[in-house]
């Protein structure tokens, strides 16, 4: 797993935009408390079962592979010219 060009800030992105569509989509309400291993396992799960992203194999299916596959989901969704994208 080749780690991204500014992952971690790709992934709080990730996790705004995924919370905006799983609310919108009716899927979930999220609270304040809600931990971020809890909305990224979500989101993950949630993109999944839409045919948003291709799931992990069985064996790398963990929490950073997760973490990881959201950030290149983010990512492919920016623009181009997106400072994350840089």
């Amino acid at each position: 797993m080749k780690k991204l060009k500014n992952e971690k800030e790709l992934l709080k992105e990730a996790i705004r935009v995924g919370m905006i569509y799983a609310e919108k989509r009716g899927a979930a309400e999220f609270e304040k408390s809600d931990s971020q291993q809890l909305k990224v396992e979500f989101l993950y799960r949630l993109l999944v079962h839409d045919k948003q992203i291709q799931p992990l194999a069985k064996d790398q299916s963990g929490y950073q592979e997760m973490r990881h596959k959201l950030a290149i989901w983010i990512s492919k969704l920016l623009p181009a010219d997106h400072p994350l994208n840089q």
